[in-house]
Parts: C-alpha cells; sequence; structure tokens
C-alpha cells in the first residue's frame, strides 16, 4: 500500500508545529525528516486502503448472507425430516 500522502503531510505539519519556539528555525527540515519516517514507517507496515477495506467488509457481509441463508436451508431440512 502506498501510504496517503494528504495524510502524510497533515501529520508532518502538525509535528512541526508542535516543536518548541527554539527549533521553529529549524522547522521545515524537520518536517521533511518526519515525513520521510513516517512513510517508510507505514511501508512496513503493509496497512491496506480504506477503499480496500471497505470493498472486503462488503464481501464479507454478502458472505455472511449466504452462510446464514445456507444454515437456514439446513435447519429447515432437519426439522422436515
Amino acid at each position: 500500500m502506498r501510504p496517503d500522502f494528504q495524510t502524510l503531510d497533515e501529520i508532518t505539519r502538525k509535528l512541526a508545529a508542535a516543536l518548541p519556539a527554539e527549533l521553529q528555525t529549524a522547522r521545515d527540515e524537520l518536517q521533511t525528516q518526519f515525513r520521510s519516517i513516517l512513510e517508510a514507517t507505514f511501508n512496513r507496515m503493509d496497512l491496506v486502503t480504506r477503499e480496500e477495506f471497505e470493498i472486503q467488509k462488503k464481501v464479507l457481509a454478502r458472505t455472511r448472507e449466504k452462510l446464514e441463508a445456507l444454515e437456514q436451508a439446513m435447519q429447515q431440512e432437519r426439522t422436515s425430516d
């Protein structure tokens, strides 16, 4: 998964803004380093995108519906025997 660069940029801006006033002169360099560190970390975490997650959630819901229908059919078959 490629990280969401908008989110990475937002996180790095927040980290840079949280720096004490005496470090504000190094802010741009630190912000670049924060972003690099976060990007590398997120890449190693093997995360999925929100879109991929939502697709799998829908697949799981459909599978659950089919399983429940099969269970009901089996239960009805058992009670009619």
